[in-house]
């Protein structure tokens, strides 16, 4: 097997020869961790295009290099994003140049390849509360639900476009990222989000799988959001990410669901790469596959690799502990 197909068939809840290694659920280089002889690429197994900066993100950019790395803006990729949330539904992702030749040469590399929309920290429920503050938003939909659906009508729309056109262009994955889980619980109750988030959600994949009826997706929230796992389910959603171990028990919802959801993620708590030794890291990628078993599982840091403070030895332990315990017994 190669990469993409280790990756596929992990999603859709089956056994590869090796559990597949990823770094996230959107693009990341590890160019500037690594030393200039490590090839970290050839132990990865899929890897998401990387959408070119508009003209206003290479201006923020230029502005914000000079500052300490450490400066608390947040990391350079972070403050990055900030200018992507000035995309506007009359410039979809269909006019950006590049991605069919960006999901070629990954299928060519053997790896499969991701696509993430564009948009303001989520598809939904960030997206409409950072437009609309989250007090104002959170009201909404207790209080004025008619401006909550016109809003979210909006974004849906938008992100069927952008899906659409990363469908077009031949990727494997669609991550959806919505953070509504918390450290403890949700954000919003289940019954918000089956009213208001559901539905739309289902339109975008059904969007996509229009076009690509094979594209797998996955669905990433931080924090909590077991109790929506049904109706993940239930939308045609592939597999979660990151489930942070440090909030959702992925044991506890392996035995629940089996390999009808794929994990995305799962390896370590947020100080994990950061001050645990590299023994450490190994043992927890041991750990979640000897707990989660080898079907259905592909391992990622369930927290970013883009922080100051992890130590490339971390990195390395884990893109070479994938390799040597996720082999089939």
């Amino acid at each position: 097997m190669d990469g993409r197909d280790r990756v596929l068939t992990a999603l859709d809840g089956g056994m590869p020869d090796r559990v597949p290694c990823a770094l996230s659920f959107y693009y990341v280089s590890l160019d500037d961790q690594a030393p200039p002889d490590y090839d970290w690429e050839a132990l990865i197994d899929v890897q998401f295009v990387h959408l070119p900066p508009s003209p206003e993100e290479e201006a923020f950019s230029r502005a914000v290099r000079p500052f300490p790395y450490d400066t608390r803006l947040g990391t350079f990729e972070q403050m990055a994003t900030y200018t992507r949330w000035s995309y506007r539904p009359e410039t979809p992702l269909h006019h950006v140049d590049g991605l069919q030749e960006q999901v070629d040469a990954l299928h060519a590399r053997g790896l499969a390849a991701g696509g993430n929309l564009p948009h303001l920290g989520g598809e939904l429920f960030e997206a409409a509360w950072r437009l609309r503050g989250l007090e104002a938003f959170l009201l909404d939909l207790l209080e004025r639900s008619d401006w909550a659906d016109f809003l979210l009508d909006r974004l849906t729309a938008l992100a069927c476009r952008n899906a659409e056109a990363l469908a077009r262009s031949g990727v494997d994955v669609l991550a959806l990222d919505d953070d509504v889980g918390a450290p403890v619980t949700m954000m919003i109750s289940p019954a918000l989000w089956q009213r208001f988030f559901k539905p739309r959600m289902a339109t975008i994949i059904d969007c996509a799988r229009a076009i690509k009826p094979d594209l797998r997706v996955i669905f990433h929230s931080d924090g909590v959001y077991t109790p929506i796992l049904p109706d993940l389910v239930d939308i045609g959603v592939n597999g979660i990410n990151p489930l942070q171990p440090d909030h959702m028990d992925a044991a506890k919802i392996r035995a629940e669901y089996g390999t009808q959801l794929a994990f995305w993620g799962t390896v370590g708590c947020q100080t994990a790469f950061s001050f645990a030794s590299p023994e450490a890291i190994r043992q927890e990628v041991r750990l979640r596959i000897d707990s989660l078993g080898r079907a259905g599982l592909i391992l990622a840091p369930a927290y970013d690799l883009g922080e100051p403070d992890i130590p490339w030895a971390n990195v390395a332990a884990f893109l070479e502990a994938v390799h040597e315990y996720g082999g089939r017994d």
